[in-house]
């Protein structure tokens, strides 16, 4: 396990999960240019290893292809273990289904390599400044809808909805990754639990409820839009 020279005190803090030496080594050294604190490991089960009880880090890079806990796998037990570290996700697989099931699983950003470093700085520059911005927020917002998490309460202009809390749940899911396509199955493992025993169209129909009080007109959604093939969005 390599760790870059000592940062100042407040440096963000950033894993680099990556199995080629070459890859790691370049993104190490560019983060640590840039002021980051960096730590990287070879291998998705020292990833693990170092994420499941450690809550200090402020962005993964994780690469999809990795020995012993593959990066798809390895940012599902994230998730599962309500870790929601910000994560940019590396593959040489470009496709469109590539990076849908990367997202869908809950990374947060997906770049393909080959990448220029610079990008990768401004990816990781945007995933941190955006999770500082949620962590600093008492509510989210978008257009006239404003939730409020600690309060459990959702307002749309002057009105306030009454949601149940699966509902609740998931617009606060939904609010908090907008643009983000979430499958059906994800949003099963995410609001229900993965010990969920029914059916995934236990999810449609909790959309449709919650479309009923949140939409204007239900039947041409502007926020709960349906992604054919794939699933739902926020946004």
């Amino acid at each position: 396990m390599a760790k870059s020279k000592v940062k100042p005190r407040m440096a963000e803090k950033i894993l680099v999960v990556e199995d080629e030496a070459l890859i790691r080594d370049m993104v190490t050294v560019a983060l640590g240019d840039e002021g980051y604190e960096t730590v990287a490991v070879a291998d998705g089960r020292s990833g693990w290893e170092l994420l499941k009880d450690n809550s200090t880090f402020d962005l993964v890079i994780l690469d999809l292809m990795l020995p012993q806990i593959n990066g798809l796998d390895l940012c599902r037990l994230l998730r599962q273990s309500n870790n929601m570290v910000p994560v940019l996700m590396l593959s040489a697989r470009g496709t469109e289904t590539d990076r849908v099931v990367g997202l869908e699983i809950g990374a947060d950003d997906y770049l393909t390599k080959p990448f220029g470093m610079r990008e990768l700085i401004a990816r990781c520059r945007a995933l941190i400044r955006r999770q500082n911005q949620q962590g600093s927020r008492n509510s989210l917002n978008y257009e006239e809808i404003n939730l409020y998490p600690e309060e459990c309460r959702v307002v749309v202009g002057d009105k306030e909805l009454n949601l149940s809390p699966k509902e609740f749940r998931l617009l606060e899911l939904f609010m908090s990754h907008p643009k983000r396509v979430w499958s059906r199955e994800s949003l099963l493992e995410k609001i229900w639990g993965h010990d969920f025993v029914g059916d995934s169209k236990t999810v449609d129909v909790h959309i449709r409820w919650l479309r009923e009080k949140l939409e204007v007109d239900p039947s041409h959604p502007k926020y709960l839009v349906t992604i054919r093939g794939f699933g739902y969005r926020f946004g």
